[in-house]
């Protein structure tokens, strides 16, 4: 009898044990989310993590706040969010950064292990954009001031895609000296090109769109193979003779290591069904994004792929920092 008992305890522990991740998914969210965007306002994680966010609040009924944490290279915010309770309150919107870190960060106190990929939901080349001052029609004719002397190149932040990928474009295909001059996000960058404070910018497009339209920058050349309909008279390097050279940025949602795949799994739905709504996708589109929708087994395996493509890169160039 003492054994059935034991046996009936036993086998009620394990279904409540089971059930609870169901339930967990079944009330969240329970109070507000926050998305801790690793750079600051106007970058492209900024732009996509406030579009999901007005939409989200309205999916689950509790407010969505955006909260920027910017500085170096978007690794504060991520490792706010790979401490944060594993509870999917506090969830990272982050870049290509996050990938490229992970190699070329030593001692950034985190491990992309510390993380789990939420959603991957939009991709969008670099540009390389100058004060409208500057002498340069092109990206030839910029090299080939660049190859006199050095010039210098903002970016979102020291590890961020952008970052690494300019360099090694500059050093390792065109061969001049450039110096890289870190912002805390796109949006400061974009001002002090604006300023004509910098020589010029490497930016996912997204952030640079606006100040290229309007005729406050100049537009020289896209990390791509092919135009970008949001930027029409920008070329791609292919057209500007430098092919199988391309760089860009995606934008995706992290929560902490240990977040239920319950809540992970409605994340995930809730976020791809905004991606899929015409709108947003008109409104990224407008700007440069081509969206991307990816379960979250998806996004893990893309991720994993990005940070040994980017480690690569950055091996490449020699570069790393504490």
């Amino acid at each position: 009898m003492l054994n059935k008992l034991i046996a009936r305890a036993v086998l009620a522990a394990v279904i409540v044990a089971g059930a609870a991740p169901c339930a967990h998914a079944q009330t969240y969210p329970t109070q507000n989310v926050t998305f801790l965007v690793g750079f600051a306002a106007g970058g492209i994680a900024d732009v996509v993590a406030r579009l999901v966010g007005i939409k989200l609040t309205e999916r689950l009924g509790h407010p969505v706040v955006v909260e920027n944490r910017g500085g170096a290279g978007g690794n504060l915010a991520a490792k706010a969010v790979s401490v944060a309770a594993p509870d999917g309150y506090t969830i990272l919107v982050t870049t290509t950064g996050l990938a490229v870190n992970e190699t070329a960060t030593r001692n950034k106190g985190f491990s992309v292990d510390d993380l789990r990929a939420v959603a991957i939901v939009a991709f969008s080349p670099d540009v390389i954009a100058v004060h409208p001052s500057n002498p340069a029609k092109d990206l030839r004719e910029f090299i080939a001031h660049g190859q006199e002397k050095s010039f210098t190149f903002g970016s979102a932040g020291v590890g961020t895609g952008p970052h690494i990928g300019g360099e090694f474009f500059f050093r390792e295909v065109a061969k001049v000296q450039a110096v890289h001059v870190p912002f805390t996000g796109g949006g400061p960058a974009v001002t002090a090109a604006i300023g004509n404070h910098v020589d010029a910018i490497v930016l996912t497009l997204p952030t640079v769109t606006p100040a290229i339209n309007q005729g406050l920058l100049r537009g020289i050349a896209l990390a791509s193979a092919t135009r970008n309909s949001a930027v029409p008279n920008v070329p791609s390097y292919v057209e500007t003779g430098f092919p199988d050279v391309y760089h860009g940025s995606w934008v995706g949602f992290f929560a902490s290591a240990k977040t239920p795949d319950a809540v992970v799994e409605k994340l995930n739905t809730e976020i791809n069904a905004i991606m899929r709504e015409r709108d947003t996708q008109e409104k990224l589109k407008a700007v440069g994004f081509d969206v991307i929708i990816k379960s979250p087994a998806e996004a893990a395996d893309y991720f994993k792929r990005q940070v040994a493509t980017w480690g690569r890169m950055t091996r490449a160039i020699g570069y790393s920092s504490d």
